[in-house]
């Protein structure tokens, strides 16, 4: 429906700390160009904690414009507040998006009920499809697969974006007919094995080809070949685990000669050992080297 990769995005900064409207739209059309079947704009890994109302509709007016017509624009619209969020959707929705990622309300942790409503109160402004993205380990909350049940008789709720490795919960979330994305990089081959489309990335700003290459193999068969991609990927894994994200993804990706600039606190640049860790994967993926070439 909305494609197999989707790279959560990056929101670069100017040296002032501005956001980079221009490195955006050549972010974003580079990981179209290499393997991404869409985006999805101010995700968490875009700091959309830090970005005003004014920041996030910018970015999806200039992704709607920039590659809406040959990629998936998807909206990170999901907040604690559900009423912020039925804005941020509205607006969205209006802007021309075609989707939109609303993680489970986090801190609180409300009751299944008040989840369901948040769901329900974010669904009725727009009849486009929505991703639900469960990642207990940072809401501290698991979207139990009954409470997802109750998620899937909402008409245009649609996928889930599990990033939890639990394989049963995985299966049956595509028994309810919905589609299954990794939320975790390297979930992606283990859910595609259960049935699962494919993955809202973060590794596919720098190996994005690889992915797209690693999927084609499993669904032509090749499943063998398939794991031995995978492993091969296992440096972009351990980039990730460097340093929180998307510190370490940025700091990558400015090493690889894409100007996207600093974080906004709380978070911060990598430190020096931080960069050569960053450094020593890439140059593991052969992808400095091909830079330097």
């Amino acid at each position: 429906m909305l494609g197999e990769i989707l790279t959560a995005i990056v929101t670069p900064f100017k040296a002032d700390g501005s956001v980079d409207l221009a490195e955006f739209r050549a972010l974003a059309s580079h990981l179209v160009d290499n393997g991404s079947d869409g985006l999805v704009v101010t995700a968490t890994t875009g700091e959309s904690p830090t970005l005003s109302d004014d920041e996030r509709f910018r970015f999806y007016e200039a992704a709607v414009d920039e590659i809406g017509d040959r990629a998936t624009v998807v909206a990170g619209t999901g907040t604690y507040s559900t009423e912020h969020s039925v804005h941020l959707t509205t607006r969205a929705h209006e802007i021309g998006v075609h989707a939109f990622l609303v993680v489970t309300p986090y801190y609180n942790k409300p009751p299944v009920r008040g989840i369901v409503e948040h769901f329900n109160a974010i669904a009725a402004v727009s009849d486009r499809p929505i991703i639900v993205y469960n990642i207990p380990g940072r809401v501290v909350l698991n979207l139990e697969t009954d409470t997802i049940a109750q998620l899937a008789e909402i008409p245009n709720v649609r996928a889930v974006k599990q990033a939890n490795p639990d394989l049963q919960q995985a299966r049956r979330i595509v028994k309810l007919g919905l589609d299954l994305y990794a939320g975790d990089d390297d979930l992606i081959l283990p859910f595609l094995e259960l049935g699962g489309l494919g993955g809202v990335c973060v590794h596919t700003h720098i190996v994005g080809p690889q992915v797209k290459e690693m999927m084609r193999l499993f669904r032509a068969g090749d499943i063998e070949c398939a794991r031995a991609f995978d492993r091969e990927l296992a440096p972009s894994i351990d980039l990730l685990r460097v340093v929180g994200n998307p510190i370490a993804i940025k700091c990558a990706l400015n090493l690889l000669g894409h100007e996207v600039g600093g974080l906004r606190l709380p978070l911060v640049a990598a430190t020096d050992a931080e960069r050569e860790a960053v450094r020593g994967c890439l140059e593991r993926l052969g992808l400095l080297a091909s830079v330097a070439a």
